[in-house]
């Protein structure tokens, strides 16, 4: 088999900022307004800290409004309920994200909940999730790590997934089941597998398509793939390098990259996978809420408009 194709999705998120920032940009020329995207971050996780940096430096290089709210980790949640409610309010304000995980004395879905259904920029509301189970994505703000990791696909396989053998190694609300909801709509065959399931490794040589979203670290082996798959890594993970010197880390995925280059067609790396595509697609959901909050038409999907 020949050399396995690695997914650049630093480079292909570029491509993805450039053209929402060339779409930002359209969009305040004809209108005056620029997209605006509020992100709320309670306490001082350094790598939530690290993120709302990124997503902020991405919204203001794409030429959208961009506000941080900073609040300390013993804010009530009666204080971050109130601010919700303003930004909700807010007309200058499109896009909400409220930076998980929160402190244990917050209810998670209580404030989550609370966002703007059409405001929810990272695809969590009950409503969303309703809205994207039901195949209804012309309403929907869809999941960015979803979205970006079936971009990613599409730009090793092709626009047209129809038929393809998909697993999903993971479950989750956040990355797993919405992954599932967007392949079905691919027309693949979609299978959901996680840490439980029996005879795992066979499960995943079945795949076309492997996205390993289970959250340990190097779990999927060269061998458990099947020659020829395309392989999304949304797995993060960080373990020991004591190559780097004493109580260094190093970022890996949920597969054994080095094994799996050896198996697959395509596979993305850890880093410089899907998280630059994370950060790439909310952008683009900040876009479009933009844009439907002032009642304008859809524009074309990204994927055509990168491959035009």
């Amino acid at each position: 088999m020949s050399e396995a194709l690695i997914i650049d999705g630093k480079a292909i998120a570029a491509s993805v900022t450039d053209e929402i920032t060339a779409r930002a940009a359209r969009l305040e020329s004809e209108t005056g307004v620029k997209p605006g995207l509020a992100v709320v971050i309670v306490g001082e996780d350094p790598a939530s800290q690290v993120y709302v940096r990124n997503k902020g430096r991405t919204a203001k290089a794409c030429g959208f409004n961009s506000i941080t709210h900073t609040l300390p980790a013993d804010v009530s949640e009666e204080e971050l309920l109130a601010l919700v409610t303003s930004l909700n309010e807010d007309e200058a304000v499109h896009g909400i994200l409220v930076q998980l995980p929160l402190p244990k004395h917050i209810n998670e879905n209580k404030v989550l909940d609370l966002i703007k259904p059409e405001k929810d920029v990272d695809g969590f509301h009950p409503i969303n999730v309703g809205l994207l189970g039901s195949g209804n994505t012309d309403r929907a703000l869809v999941p960015c790590t979803p979205a970006g990791s079936v971009l990613l696909a599409k730009k090793a396989l092709g626009d047209d997934l129809s038929g393809k053998t998909a697993v999903i190694v993971g479950r989750s609300n956040i990355v797993g089941k919405p992954i599932a909801q967007l392949l079905l709509q691919e027309h693949c065959t979609v299978t959901i597998a996680h840490s439980r399931t029996k005879d795992l490794p066979d499960v995943v040589r079945s795949a076309d398509i492997v996205i390993a979203a289970v959250g340990r670290p190097q779990m999927i082996k060269g061998d458990w793939l099947k020659p020829g798959a395309t392989v999304i890594d949304v797995g993060i993970n960080r373990i020991p390098a004591p190559e780097k010197g004493k109580g260094k880390t190093r970022l890996v995925g949920d597969v054994a990259f080095d094994e799996a280059l050896g198996h697959t067609a395509a596979i993305t790396p850890v880093p410089r996978g899907v998280g630059p595509m994370t950060i790439a697609m909310l952008m683009s959901n900040t876009l479009t809420a933009a844009r439907r909050l002032m009642g304008l038409s859809e524009e074309p999907p990204l994927f055509e408009a990168l491959n035009s």
